[in-house]
């Protein structure tokens, strides 16, 4: 059996935390940023986590994370 390719777009934007959830950057945030508020740009600097319905089918593209 070969061995599995990981998906490199996946690769780029998604890394392990210790508890074992897949931390993410938040969207929304590289143009367009005059309409929005101080406070929304703010919060999208923080980290987001792939949600739990997801999980399974990303941690299928990074086989060896």
């Amino acid at each position: 059996m070969p061995k599995m390719k990981t998906h490199r777009g996946a690769a780029k934007r998604f890394k392990l935390t210790g508890s074992g959830r897949l931390k993410r950057a938040k969207a929304f945030k590289s143009h367009i940023l005059t309409k929005k508020s101080p406070k929304r740009k703010r919060n999208l600097r923080k980290t987001g986590y792939v949600s739990n319905t997801q999980e399974k089918t990303m941690k299928k593209l990074l086989p060896y994370l």
